[in-house]
């Protein structure tokens, strides 16, 4: 791969990861868009490994926190703290999308990765993430979540296995519909990315071993790095501003993309 290409695919990964507009409508999108190849399995697994490393470091107190609590909650269930809850409540939200992700691994891969999929997806969640900033309350921290939130939550994330979705802006949108605030439902959504990649880059990880292909180490290492920086980059800048400008700036991007999308495909 040209170190350009490189740069640009991570950096889109790693923005994308965590705004709500979507990393896989990108990453399938660009490389068409900017006459590139596919860029492999390998690098997918390496700018998840990048982004994965970003939203780790990033809140590496409060997963510190949330693990030595929720494990310590396992051999004593009544000295449960907020934390330990709070872990309790990212398992339970992440049980969704392993169990969708697995039934519908070949569907997604081989018939909604299409740009009228993306389209209609970008555009639709894209107005839903707009009504539920403009209707939710905004009034709950990320501690209040209840095991019916996370299931919630959780459910909503399963959907975002369609392209298009945008992992990031569907979790949020739940949260913003529970009346999490703004930060709260970032916070939240980010921290379930945590096992979400976690899962996901495994299940691409299984596939590249299968594969006989050959690694690029250059490429990898580039890339796992450069989506590393701008991922961190994106989180730190998102929570610093979220709550000042809203949802509305994203929604308007998904809708530019999803009517561009839709004006190349039939005009």
């Amino acid at each position: 791969m040209e170190l350009l290409q490189i740069f640009i695919l991570a950096a889109v990964q790693g923005l994308t990861e965590f705004l709500p507009i979507s990393s896989s409508a990108h990453l399938i999108l660009a490389p068409g868009v900017l006459g590139y190849t596919d860029q492999g399995l390998a690098f997918d697994v390496a700018v998840h490994v990048g982004s994965l490393a970003a939203v780790v470091g990033y809140f590496r107190k409060e997963v510190i926190l949330i693990g030595s609590d929720f494990f310590r909650s396992l051999s004593n269930p009544g000295a449960g703290s907020p934390d330990a809850k709070l872990g309790w409540m990212i398992i339970l939200a992440t049980i969704p999308v392993g169990l969708f992700g697995s039934l519908m691994k070949s569907l997604v891969e081989h018939d909604l990765r299409t740009p009228l999929v993306i389209a209609i997806t970008t555009i639709g969640f894209g107005i839903l993430l707009l009504i539920s900033d403009k209707l939710g309350k905004r009034e709950r921290n990320e501690y209040s979540i209840t095991w019916l939130d996370a299931l919630f939550i959780g459910l909503f994330q399963a959907i975002a296995i369609i392209p298009g979705t945008s992992r990031s802006g569907i979790t949020m949108t739940a949260g913003l519909f529970l009346g999490l605030t703004r930060k709260a439902a970032s916070r939240f959504s980010f921290l379930l990315s945590i096992p979400t990649i976690i899962m996901s880059g495994g299940l691409v990880t299984l596939d590249l071993i299968q594969s006989e292909s050959g690694v690029d180490w250059y490429s990898l290492s580039i890339g796992a790095l450069l989506s590393f920086i701008t991922a961190y980059l994106c989180i730190h800048f998102f929570l610093q501003f979220i709550e000042r400008i809203g949802m509305t700036p994203f929604v308007i991007y998904r809708l530019i993309l999803g009517g561009l999308i839709l004006f190349f495909l039939f005009m």
